[in-house]
């Protein structure tokens, strides 16, 4: 039975090909197809074939055209027949084996030869075939000069994929080193402003403490316990991005019910929202239940909450919302607020992680610009979704999915983990 051949667009597998990508297989610089086509013209052949273990396709080159062969839909293979060395000619006792093996490929085999590939570790790498349907000998020289091709070609192979290796370890040290710098530049621009109100205004308590009368002491305490609050809030969104960013952040989910941690936000937020004259409103229901990491979610209705809040208007008819509902075997959760809004060009931008400070909230408020990419983070940890629509100066609605309660959330958390390590 003949043997299909592919072009390469019709090669569905070509992401096992490790090696053969390796080599530039789709692009410019195909250096698969350059050693190809040089074997091809120094043993004056029509075809050849280079196959690489492990990967599912044979390549086929004839006559300056590269296709692939699916290996699964050949019945024989050549890995065993290199035990008596690792070149087959006519003069090798497998010689008729590696015929049999090609008839597949054309039926008037005359001349073929095969050349085992070895790693520069003598491990096994492959092979490659050359044959033509003309009957013609090979000269010791062009056998010498096909061996000392492919071995040079193996180093190169060698170079190359430590090359790749090196550079993909250099790109996750260049990522790492860039969210080392993200997170100290944020740490420095953040924390630099509230420690300075902080130090003066202790400084005056210490030292001024006589002149002051208790109405002035309140406000400077009020002052000092409310920079304290949002710092510390802030330093901890820190951490835990930063934790996050490195991977070390310890997911447990279990059941509970969603109003419990809104009443937990709500309680936490009710001073900001009376300050700035805005109605904060829970509307989740007693009994609706999420499969969750408890503290990661709280976090991030908490952070939703509070941006809903920094962005509405303090003129008294502003609103925030916190709702859910059921949808299938998910719980979709909402942050409603009737501020700002944004533009298209905001929201595309909105869940990356950005070392300038964010937007100013309508009474001045600052923020880290990291918020909502730990909420992304933390929400796709949770196997769930967020995503966000608004109009400019209608307001925003914020939407997360949450796996709804398992009856056998003991069973389920060890398969839950293993999935969102994926994510």
């Amino acid at each position: 039975m003949a043997i299909q051949l592919l072009e390469l667009q019709q090669a569905d597998k070509l992401s096992a090909c490790k090696i053969s990508l390796s080599l530039g297989l789709n692009s410019e610089q195909n250096l698969l197809k350059q050693f190809l086509q040089f074997n091809h013209k120094l043993m004056q052949t029509g075809t050849a074939l280079l196959a690489f273990h492990q990967e599912p396709y044979i390549w086929h080159f004839c006559p300056e055209k590269l296709q692939a062969v699916d290996v699964s839909k050949i019945a024989k293979s050549l890995n065993t027949l290199f035990v008596n060395g690792d070149l087959i000619d006519c003069e090798h006792p497998q010689y008729q084996t590696l015929l049999a093996f090609l008839s597949p490929f054309s039926r008037k085999i005359h001349t073929a030869i095969a050349v085992h590939l070895r790693h520069p570790d003598q491990t096994s790498l492959g092979y490659i075939v050359l044959f033509d349907e003309v009957a013609q000998s090979f000269t010791e020289l062009q056998k010498q000069l096909l061996q000392a091709h492919c071995r040079n070609f193996m180093q190169q192979l060698e170079l190359k994929l430590n090359h790749d290796e090196l550079k993909e370890l250099y790109e996750q040290e260049a990522a790492l080193n860039f969210s080392k710098t993200k997170f100290f530049s944020i740490i420095s621009h953040d924390l630099r402003a509230p420690f300075h109100g902080l130090l003066g205004f202790s400084e005056i308590l210490a030292k001024e403490r006589d002149t002051l009368d208790e109405s002035s002491i309140q406000n400077i305490a009020d002052y000092l316990y409310d920079t304290s609050q949002s710092t510390y809030n802030l330093l901890e969104s820190l951490l835990n991005w930063a934790m996050a960013e490195g991977g070390r952040f310890v997911y447990h989910p279990i059941n509970f019910k969603l109003r419990q941690i809104t009443n937990i936000v709500t309680d936490i937020l009710k001073t900001l929202a009376i300050k700035k004259n805005i109605q904060l409103v829970n509307e989740v229901d007693e009994n609706l239940k999420v499969y969750a990491d408890i503290n990661m979610i709280t976090s991030v209705i908490q952070n939703l909450v509070s941006n809903a809040l920094k962005f509405t208007d303090v003129d008294g008819f502003g609103k925030v919302y916190i709702q859910a509902q059921h949808k299938g075997t998910y719980v979709e959760i909402y942050i409603k607020d009737t501020g700002l809004g944004m533009t298209p060009e905001q929201i595309e931008n909105l869940f990356h992680p950005r070392i300038t400070m964010s937007l100013k909230g309508t009474a001045g408020e600052k923020g880290a610009g990291l918020g909502l990419t730990l909420c992304k983070r933390f929400v796709e940890m949770n196997l769930g979704e967020i995503n966000v629509t608004s109009h400019e100066g209608e307001g925003t609605v914020f939407t997360v999915l949450l796996p709804i309660e398992r009856e056998h959330a003991d069973l389920c958390t060890e398969q839950h983990k293993s999935k969102a390590k994926l994510v």
